[in-house]
């Protein structure tokens, strides 16, 4: 094989890498669902708990089953929710509100998102999802 052969066969298989590697990374960037603590907010002896749920993916996301572990004041886990959150339109934020029964929201200092058990057929659900917190005082995280 000639050099100039050489040199024609490495750019051409180094350019089917590249494009082989641009094909695939739509696909195996899933796109990321946001879940905002927005608002905790007294309720007949519970606490309504509000969150703003964004999808910016172009695919409905039929279930997003979340698990959610309240902790008070002093760290001491205080409740333990699971609430169903989807489903999700493509292109779309939504607000979703829970009532955590006897659990009073002044003594709540963070929400931890202990799982996601369910998101449309996605193999890492937890991995999907950013959290971020509006409520002063109050930590959401993974």
């Amino acid at each position: 094989m000639s050099r100039s052969d050489a040199t024609r066969l490495a750019t051409v298989v180094s350019g089917g890498v590249l494009l082989a590697l641009l094909a695939a990374a739509p696909a195996a960037a899933a796109s990321t669902v946001s879940v905002e603590l927005n608002r905790l907010e007294p309720r007949d002896g519970a606490c309504r708990v509000s969150l703003v749920v964004a999808n910016p993916g172009d695919k409905t996301i039929d279930s997003l089953k979340l698990d959610l572990v309240f902790f008070d004041k002093e760290g001491v886990i205080s409740r333990r929710l699971a609430v169903e959150a989807g489903p999700l339109r493509a292109s779309k934020t939504s607000v979703k509100l829970f009532d955590a029964s006897e659990t009073d929201c002044d003594s709540v200092s963070r929400v931890l998102l202990n799982d996601v058990t369910s998101c449309g057929g996605e193999q890492d659900c937890l991995g999907l999802v950013t959290t971020t917190s509006r409520v002063k005082g109050v930590e959401f995280g993974k």
